[in-house]
């Protein structure tokens, strides 16, 4: 893992690097902005798909179908959103320099 120093080391064959606080800071900050994000998501697409269901006087069939619809979306698109945000987060590359984009640089 890492040695009193805070260097990094090899790890059952995989080097491992110490992230800094601002990493850390900024991971966190995406996850609560990922989960939130999917959150309101959920709640409009179950909204919308359920929504008439809870508003109108329907036949029962329908209603259930809206229902179940709407339970079968919300967490769907709950789970979509919070890995697509993630994978987002993940795979952006920013420079090792601010203020250079050239990988050469």
């Amino acid at each position: 893992m890492f040695d009193f120093e805070g260097r990094a080391g090899d790890v059952g064959g995989e080097l491992r690097v110490r992230r800094t606080q601002a990493e850390r800071d900024a991971i966190t900050v995406e996850i609560g902005y990922a989960l939130c994000s999917a959150a309101f998501a959920a709640a409009v697409v179950f909204g919308v798909a359920a929504g008439p269901a809870l508003l109108f006087t329907l036949p029962d069939a329908f209603e259930g179908l809206l229902l179940g619809a709407g339970a079968v979306l919300a967490p769907v698109l709950f789970l979509v959103r919070v890995v697509s945000v993630l994978r987002r987060f993940r795979s952006t590359d920013q420079p090792s320099q601010p203020g250079r984009t050239r990988p050469d640089s």
